[in-house]
């Protein structure tokens, strides 16, 4: 297994998490394609989303995989007069990662994150590993503390 940004820094803090593996279809990056090859509930599967707010300031968002964000309840939540969507021809410059391989964890600087609140209901749930083809196993606790992640209803 090749070692991400997002691996090392788990690893540095001591934070528990176990790494699934799978085989990427570039035509199909999305969560749903992973939950189906790694065989587990897409509701489990959270994708991470990268955002600018009015003052260029990135936000993070962690929701399930089978929904969309809620750029109005995301706004309010982080104190936001709005969010939108990080062009994706910026998302390596801003965070380190490329698109199917963003994690919440080993981006370059850190940023205001939020996760959709049915991440609690899980013991684990599953992140990208920071790379395609490698999903990160933890608990949610854990990820929210360590990150200092802000929970919420940030879906549609």
């Amino acid at each position: 297994m090749k070692k991400t940004n997002a691996v090392r820094e788990l690893d540095q803090h001591k934070i528990p998490y176990n790494v699934r593996e799978y085989e990427v279809d570039e035509k199909d990056l999305s969560a749903i394609h992973v939950a189906l090859v790694t065989n587990t509930d897409i509701d489990r599967i959270f994708k991470t989303l990268s955002l600018l707010n009015e003052k260029n300031e990135m936000v993070i968002a962690c929701i399930p995989g089978g929904d969309n964000i809620d750029l109005k309840k995301l706004a309010k939540l982080s104190g936001s007069k709005r969010v939108e969507m990080l062009p994706l021809k910026d998302l390596t410059k801003y965070t380190g990662y490329i698109r199917g391989g963003c994690s919440p964890v080993g981006i370059r600087k850190k940023h205001e994150t939020f996760i959709h609140e049915s991440a609690l209901k899980f013991d684990t749930i599953l992140i990208s590993g920071g790379m395609r083809g490698l999903q990160i196993e933890i608990n949610p606790k854990d990820l929210i503390e360590y990150l200092k992640i802000k929970i919420g209803d940030i879906v549609i």
